[in-house]
């Protein structure tokens, strides 16, 4: 029997937190799965597990026809005892945004990181937004704590990574800042669009917005490059990609 491939979807942002009443993206990580009842855990690490998080999430669920359920770390009376072979059985993970400095301790702590990696080996698809997203990268920038930061995440994905993203806005030029410093190459997606991958490499982006959008970023000698990948806005009926850009953005080393 062929092993299902390994993905990953990283939204810059949006999903039922985010967009109430839209449910695209997450429409679109549901049929990833192919399962007729998706069993689908939430991990709500990065708010600290914060009970109207939780409660979102089951309401937006609940009405998909699925099998949902969370996993608190900071209230271990509740959700299933044997944490890894719950997470080995889903269909869809789930990470919910806020600290991702804080989502990565606390899963180190519990061994969750392991039991990630290990679930994404098998097939279990991987999603998430903000911190969901940066978690999965070999370096992400975050701006959770005030200024925008470079730091590790998990390293499934060999990349960089920068959600929210606008360009020119004080994160943006972090990230650019911190590529020219020595950050690897790697993606950024704006609220509404997200990342697709199928192993280690982008298969496509998607976008629950019409005008939201993902970007590749590397470095050429002193010069940040940044080119507008094609997206397909999920919202049309036969969701035709996006026309990228006809050549890259590049922007000049700062002063």
């Amino acid at each position: 029997m062929d092993m299902a491939p390994r993905q990953i979807v990283a939204f810059g942002g949006g999903g039922f937190s985010m967009e109430s009443g839209n449910p695209l993206l997450d429409d679109y990580v549901l049929g990833l799965t192919r399962a007729e009842r998706p069993r689908v855990c939430f991990l709500p690490s990065a708010s600290g597990d914060a009970d109207h998080y939780i409660v979102r999430f089951y309401r937006a669920f609940s009405a998909h026809r699925c099998e949902p359920s969370h996993i608190s770390l900071f209230r271990r009376e509740q959700g299933p005892s044997d944490l890894r072979r719950h997470l080995l059985s889903q269909d869809l993970i789930y990470v919910g945004g806020g600290s991702v400095v804080s989502l990565l301790g606390v899963w180190r702590a519990h061994g969750i990181d392991s039991i990630l990696r290990e679930a994404w080996e098998s097939g279990v698809i991987l999603c998430g937004l903000s911190a969901g997203s940066l978690c999965w990268f070999e370096e992400a920038v975050t701006g959770f704590h005030g200024e925008a930061k470079r730091l590790r995440g998990l390293g499934l994905l060999p990349f960089s990574n920068c959600v929210h993203y606008e360009r020119g806005a004080k994160r943006g030029e972090a990230y650019h800042r911190f590529l020219r410093e020595g950050m690897c190459g790697g993606y950024a997606a704006e609220d509404g669009a997200a990342l697709h991958f199928v192993g280690p490499e982008l298969s496509r982006v998607v976008a629950s917005r019409p005008q939201a959008r993902g970007y590749r970023l590397d470095v050429a000698g002193s010069r940040v490059v940044e080119m507008q990948i094609a997206t397909t806005y999920l919202g049309d009926r036969d969701a035709v990609p996006a026309a990228p850009l006809p050549e890259a953005l590049s922007t000049a080393p700062a002063a």
